[in-house]
């Protein structure tokens, strides 16, 4: 069996946050920027609550079956809420989309090397 990388983005949004969660989120605004956005195995959290109180969650994961997508999903949804949870975030709306990287169309580039190594 092959292994397959997956990356799931959870999305939401804080619901009900007190003025001190707000300053907090804020004074950590920089540790969760965009552009420190990656997908890992333990999630990275992006939000910009200065504009918008949404979030999002990256995470990466494996499986050997594409069905384990679905788990992964799974897993990736419990451990945001667990995250927001523990800290006392409020949250609502939150909704998933995975994509398993072997599925994902190559490239001009893949495609290019793909070809020029006789696959």
């Amino acid at each position: 069996m092959t292994t397959r990388t997956f990356r799931i983005t959870v999305r939401g949004t804080f619901d009900g946050l007190t003025e001190a969660q707000r300053a907090a989120l804020l004074a950590d605004a920089a540790e969760h920027d965009v552009l420190r956005a990656a997908f890992t195995p333990e999630g990275s959290l992006t939000y910009d609550i200065a504009a918008r109180p949404a979030f999002v969650f990256r995470f990466s994961d494996t499986g050997e079956e594409e069905e384990d997508l679905l788990e992964a999903t799974e897993r990736a949804e419990e451990a945001a809420k667990t995250w927001l949870t523990e800290r006392g975030y409020g949250f609502k709306n939150l909704r998933s989309t995975a994509e398993d990287l072997s599925q994902a169309p190559m490239g001009k580039r893949q495609r290019r090397a793909a070809r020029s190594n006789g696959a």
